[in-house]
């Protein structure tokens, strides 16, 4: 089993940095600049049962419009969508330099043999998508089962050797900053690209506390091995003002070498046009 520390911080502590974090202002980029980097650094995202292939179409549309070389403004990191719409997304983002995202692996709740989420990621790659996002199994978690989370997360990496694998750790089933940050070091160590907080199908989502435990634990693994591993906030995050606290946490925490959509991504659907017009 690999080894796993304990978080070093009690709750009344995690607030007071969040606290102290959020009070400092982010001095590594203007307004304006926050902004655009935000917009690049979303997933655009429908995940719906609803979801057909006139949305799909809709939110590829969308994803190439917020573009303006004259303005500086750039596409949005990704698309993500659920295996079925990605040939279909490919397709339409072809020559853009869009991703595309997908959900896989038994979505949202993760309770399936992990032959059929192998099964299910096989399929989304071989459909086109660019990166998976995966879910763990929080009720192995939370049992105690953290060497058999962990293998299947070491499974997942190896079907996706050739495509970005974001690791999704529903911080808010996790509950408690203690399991948020040894689910964090689990995922890190299974090989994971990123780490990301939420479904954004469940009540509780992305949070700032469960963000800065994640950072703390990507901190931890980046001074032990050098190796950079990236964050995704999403679930909730539908307005400006919200993605710029997550951006100011980030500058604050981790740095200006996480400032790009290689390090940091937020997953949204309602967020890119609002910020969009917050651009001058």
């Amino acid at each position: 089993m690999i080894e796993i520390e304990d978080y070093p911080y009690t709750g009344e502590q995690l607030q007071q940095r969040l606290n102290n974090f959020l009070n400092m202002p982010m001095t590594c980029m203007s307004e304006q600049e926050a902004y655009r980097y935000i917009l690049s650094s979303i997933d655009l995202t429908t995940l719906e049962g609803s979801d057909n292939k006139a949305a799909v179409a809709a939110l590829c549309e969308k994803a190439v419009s917020f573009r303006n070389e004259k303005r500086n403004i750039r596409n949005t990191a990704a698309v993500c969508v659920y295996p079925p719409f990605v040939s279909q997304a490919k397709a339409a983002l072809q020559g853009t330099g869009i991703t595309v995202a997908s959900v896989a692996g038994a979505f949202p709740a993760g309770q399936s043999p992990i032959e059929i989420k192998l099964a299910e990621i096989k399929y989304a790659i071989q459909q086109g998508a660019d990166e998976i996002d995966m879910v763990i199994s929080r009720g192995k978690f939370l049992e105690g089962n953290l060497q058999e989370v962990y293998d299947e997360i070491r499974a997942i990496r190896e079907v996706c050797k050739n495509v970005k694998l974001k690791v999704i750790l529903e911080t808010g089933e996790l509950k408690t900053p203690q399991n948020i940050y040894k689910a964090s070091q689990l995922a890190i160590a299974a090989g994971a690209d990123f780490i990301k907080t939420s479904t954004g199908k469940i009540a509780v989502n992305a949070t700032p506390e469960a963000f800065l435990v994640m950072m703390d634990a990507i901190k931890l693994h980046y001074l032990k091995t050098g190796k950079k591993v990236g964050i995704k906030a999403a679930g909730g995050i539908s307005d400006p003002d919200t993605a710029m606290v997550y951006l100011n946490l980030l500058s604050q925490v981790l740095g200006k070498d996480w400032l790009t959509n290689s390090y940091f991504r937020i997953g949204a659907s309602r967020l890119a046009t609002k910020v969009f017009d917050k651009i001058q």
